[in-house]
């Protein structure tokens, strides 16, 4: 969609270069939300294609996902053997039941930043345990927990003119064991519930919640519960309110499916840690 309001397309090269933000500005990455619908209030596009961020760096520490790092770039990321989580990245990539052009084009950053309930790469980012770098529009860094930056549907920690330049996956979250469950209402539906498990070597169990909650919700456990256990501790951790509500799903039915895929998981886990 042609945005007929836009008078202006920066540039910038460098963090230095990027201009000050002003009222009708907006951020360009892959731009698929962007141009899918009118953006009246817009006048002033920032393009960060010229920052050219690498797409990922793997370092002793941790695995960084630049902002503007595509879908298809992620997906096609080789893993080291020694990544028995690294199943998750494919598994969440294809959650966007999406078509190659977007795949393409639409970026990792831009999926944290519409903070939709059933954004894939927060679900991704947050069961592994990924911290934000955001560049304050006042200069400066902030890093935030994935599970912490998205704070509702289509809200987050972002202030105007803050821009979220990359999520650190730490290594030790890429090694552990884990196991993923996603439904939808319809056969290629949007994401009604997508879980994330995880068990680390202590045998310490982390359940993250997305899609059905408006917000990444993540469950920790000292040692894998059972099923009443499990129950208990996610009706502790999750309000009837924090469930989602659209044409995807209700908020009973999501509930229902965060319970029964929430189960499953464990199942799997322990299935998996037994000798």
């Amino acid at each position: 969609m042609d945005l007929n309001t836009i008078t202006t397309v920066a540039h910038p090269g460098s963090r230095a270069q990027l201009p000050v933000w002003t009222a009708g500005d907006a951020w360009l990455a892959g731009g698929t939300w962007l141009f899918s619908e009118p953006q009246t209030h817009l006048s002033r596009l920032i393009d960060l294609t010229d920052l050219r961020w690498p797409a990922l760096t793997i370092t002793d520490t941790h695995l960084s996902i630049a902002a503007t790092c595509t879908i298809a770039q992620l997906d096609a990321l080789v893993c080291p053997p020694d990544w028995i989580a690294a199943p998750l990245i494919n598994q969440c990539c294809r959650a966007f039941l999406a078509s190659f052009k977007i795949w393409k084009t639409a970026t990792v950053g831009g999926n944290l930043c519409m903070s939709l309930p059933a954004g894939p790469m927060i679900s991704l980012t947050s069961a592994l345990g990924g911290v934000c770098t955001i560049w304050k529009a006042g200069g400066g860094e902030q890093k935030i927990p994935v599970v912490e930056f998205v704070t509702g549907n289509q809200r987050n920690r972002l202030t105007a003119g803050d821009l979220l330049r990359q999520i650190d996956i730490p290594l030790p979250a890429l090694t552990q064991r884990s196991a993923f469950r996603q439904i939808s209402l319809t056969p290629v539906g949007r994401s009604a519930a997508l879980l994330i498990g995880s068990l680390d070597p202590a045998g310490v169990l982390a359940l993250t919640v997305t899609a059905s909650t408006v917000r990444p919700i993540r469950i920790s456990f000292p040692k894998p519960p059972d099923a009443s256990a499990l129950r208990d501790a996610i009706a502790e951790h999750i309000a009837d309110d924090l469930y989602h509500t659209d044409v995807h799903g209700n908020p009973f039915w999501r509930k229902h499916m965060t319970l029964r895929l929430a189960e499953e998981i464990r199942g799997e886990l322990l299935d998996m840690a037994r000798p």
